[in-house]
């Protein structure tokens, strides 16, 4: 089974959205909430390439994107075949 992690914001819609399509989809993630957390959100930025916005979402260390770019991979058919 593939490793996927999510960096969230508790009330950030895109997070929520994000999280509701791997639900759905069955998929067990690890959430990172960095709220307030400045060394989780640094650590974030390092791993996401200097992007700074939630959510930031990783498939076996491989920086995804956010919660659009994880939608565009379901609407392609291709986010399925990332997960082992």
């Amino acid at each position: 089974m593939s490793k996927v992690e999510i960096y969230t914001w508790q009330y950030c819609p895109f997070c929520i959205r994000a999280k509701s399509l791997l639900k759905k989809k069955n998929i067990n993630f690890t959430e990172y909430k960095i709220d307030g957390d400045e060394d989780a959100r640094a650590l974030m930025i390092k791993r996401a390439d200097g992007r700074r916005t939630v959510p930031q979402i990783f498939i076996d260390n491989e920086g995804i994107g956010g919660c659009d770019d994880l939608y565009i991979l379901e609407n392609e058919n291709k986010l399925d075949a990332l997960f082992n």
